[in-house]
């Protein structure tokens, strides 16, 4: 029975899907395909109303929580519905100017598992349900992953209806204007486990030759804010060995985070770090600038190669107020720890791989999503799939047809393992 709800895939219906999707917010562009759908626009209740179309016609029930999570449950033939259900999907907004895959892919995918499993007649023991959380990219309302945030219990509905855009609107006003403002909440921890198909965004994949990626875990991250204060002096009268240049000392440090994180993603290869965002005052072309401020992004599966670069910031900070005369402040904004996957989803993932004789090699996520803060309640599974040179968050993106009907294959396999239990 599941070799046949794998073979019942249908990969013409799932570029259908994810083609119409790809209709809201679309954009004009001169090559490749984009879209832009912030939470509580018309390209979002567009979006959603399609996709609850689409549960509905494929005879799930559909409920909406307060925060706009929706979900389709299927309670196959025999299965107990009271047992804890085995859920599915991601999200269908997108950053602006996004791809059409990132996000839409897991929804849709976990849906098309579905038909496919029901055409089969597959006998399961639990229930699936597919799932579009709210606002994962975090572009309108200042914070990512709020559908999953609330369903977990990280955050409030009241905290996540409370949250602003730019003009003032709360995610409550604009969950209402587009008639997605829905009852109760979304409870992640009643879940057996849950299981996300995602573009992998980045090249590992397509450089091997593989098409999947069994995710085995989500790494961590540590965001910092530096501070370097100088002196602000006239730029044509202030001799080289007279500045205290805050431009200057902040490039010394900002090459030499690079050059660490380098060095120990040779011996690890899931090390980064980024300087995103530096600003430098007064910003003017004849005047030695007086601050700069700046970010630091760091991601590693685990934590102390994050904290050796932290130690090493801090070491070179106190090494520019003694050579160079500056003053330095970091602040560490937040710090999220790895999230492992579970076993047992890898486990089903690489099972239905083998049966259905697609390639798949381990891989690890440096993207937060949607399945990290479920893992904190649940058991949680990841599968990626080739994202061609890497592109992402950009209408460049694209992975092929035929990978995203292999990647809804292995889905649909290690949901019916899941939910045969």
């Amino acid at each position: 029975m599941i070799e046949q709800a794998v073979d019942a895939v249908d990969g013409d219906r799932l570029r259908a899907d994810l083609e119409a999707n790809a209709e809201f917010g679309a954009l004009d562009v001169e090559e490749g395909r984009g879209r832009t759908v912030l939470p509580g626009t018309e390209a979002d209740r567009r979006c959603r109303e399609r996709f609850v179309d689409r549960l509905e016609a494929a005879g799930l029930d559909v409920r909406v929580d307060r925060v706009g999570n929706i979900v389709g449950r299927y309670v196959p033939p025999g299965a107990d519905p009271m047992a804890p259900a085995v859920a599915s999907g991601s999200h269908l907004d997108s950053v602006p100017r996004g791809g059409i895959f990132d996000g839409p892919l897991g929804v849709y995918g976990a849906l098309e598992a579905v038909r496919a499993i029901d055409a089969s007649g597959c006998e399961l023991a639990r229930p699936i349900e597919v799932v579009s959380f709210t606002d994962e990219e975090g572009h309108k309302f200042g914070d990512s992953l709020i559908g999953s945030a609330v369903a977990t219990g990280s955050m409030t509905p009241e905290e996540a209806l409370a949250l602003t855009d730019d003009t003032g609107e709360t995610m409550r006003e604009g969950l209402e204007r587009i008639g997605f403002a829905g009852d109760g909440v979304l409870d992640a921890r009643a879940w057996e486990a849950m299981l996300e198909v995602h573009v992998e965004q980045g090249t590992r994949l397509e450089r091997a030759g593989v098409p999947a990626g069994i995710v085995t875990g989500i790494s961590g991250q540590t965001r910092c804010r530096i501070e370097i204060t100088g002196e602000t002096d006239h730029a044509g009268v202030t001799g080289m060995d007279e500045r205290t240049d805050a431009l200057a000392a902040t490039a010394t440090l900002v090459s030499g985070i690079e050059a660490l994180a380098r060095r120990i993603d040779t011996e690890r290869g899931t090390t980064v770090a980024t300087v995103g965002k530096l600003e430098a005052e007064p910003g003017a072309i004849n005047v030695i600038p007086g601050r700069a401020r700046f970010t630091v992004d760091i991601r590693d599966t685990a934590l102390e190669p994050i904290e050796r670069i932290l130690e090493a910031i801090e070491t070179k900070l106190e090494a520019l107020e003694a050579e160079r005369g500056v003053e330095t402040v970091l602040d560490r904004l937040y710090t999220v720890d790895p999230v492992p996957m579970a076993d047992s989803c890898q486990d089903a993932f690489a099972e239905a791989a083998g049966e259905a004789g697609i390639g798949s090699r381990s891989i690890h996520s440096g993207a937060g999503h949607d399945a990290m803060l479920v893992a904190s309640v649940t058991d949680a599974g990841m599968l990626f799939v080739p994202s061609r040179d890497g592109r992402s968050h950009s209408p460049l993106e694209w992975t092929d047809w035929d990978d995203c009907t292999d990647g809804i294959r292995l889905l649909t396999g290690a949901l019916t393992r899941l939910a045969g239990e």
